[in-house]
């Protein structure tokens, strides 16, 4: 065993072994400790026999980071788990982070994972096929004002965009000024594409446009792509040409 540890930032994607990398699940068996919030735990529950699994509630994300660390260090090997890519608003950034401030000598080994955005966008057909930006709208570490600048800019440039933490029961108004200011660059029949726990089992698609997307149900398990000038619908696909002669 390394006498320093090893730490694996596991993607677990949307969360069923179908959409888990083999480097993903060979991080997790390889394994003494498996943490993570407590959801994705539950998602990944069968590949977990035998294993030491600590898991916490929201919010709680530095404290799960500090205790993965600390397990390493006595010399275990541990898998810090992330829905989708731990990347992309996951924890790689946080251990990171972490270890740099500590001064930690743990090893780690980030595994990626397939991302909310990649998932819901293979429900939908094929929206990210040109350029596009992810912004959440998750106020809670961006101040919002930096958040409507980005959107700004994002809409201006014909980006397509991909909105992560969409709506909650705390934050409901975001989306909707989100919409506003992308209606400003943007026509009201552009292609949104609105999908709720993508690959998973009570996954929900909806196709729609612009103008009429906040008439269908969104909350914090659901990713909304707006399409850019030029993206389409073709038989309940959304389409962004990349630009071939075709």
């Amino acid at each position: 065993m390394n006498n320093r540890g090893k730490i694996y930032v596991v993607g677990i994607g949307p969360g069923n072994m179908e959409h888990m990398s083999l480097m993903a699940l060979k991080a997790i068996e390889n394994s003494q400790v498996v943490i993570g919030y407590k959801t994705y735990i539950e998602l990944i529950k069968d590949l977990l026999h035998g294993k030491e699994v600590i898991d916490s509630g929201m919010k709680k994300e530095i404290e799960r980071c500090n205790l993965t660390i600390d397990e390493a260090e006595k010399g275990k090997t541990v898998s810090i788990v992330s829905s989708g890519d731990p990347g992309i608003y996951g924890m790689a950034g946080v251990i990171l982070e972490l270890v740099n401030k500590r001064k930690s000598e743990v090893d780690v080994e980030i595994i990626p994972g397939i991302s909310a955005a990649n998932a819901a966008a293979s429900s939908l057909g094929c929206p990210l096929m040109h350029d596009f930006a992810v912004i959440s709208l998750s106020d809670l570490l961006t101040d919002w004002e930096v958040i409507k600048k980005r959107i700004k800019c994002a809409a201006e440039g014909d980006f397509i965009i991909a909105l992560y933490n969409p709506k909650s029961k705390g934050r409901e108004n975001q989306i909707v000024q989100a919409r506003d200011i992308i209606l400003k660059y943007r026509k009201s029949s552009t292609p949104v594409g609105i999908v709720k726990n993508a690959k998973r089992a009570k996954e929900k698609v909806v196709i729609t446009d612009l103008e009429n997307m906040l008439n269908h149900e969104i909350d914090m398990f659901t990713v909304v792509i707006i399409g850019n000038s030029n993206t389409y619908i073709d038989k309940g696909k959304i389409i962004t040409p990349r630009g071939y002669k075709i």
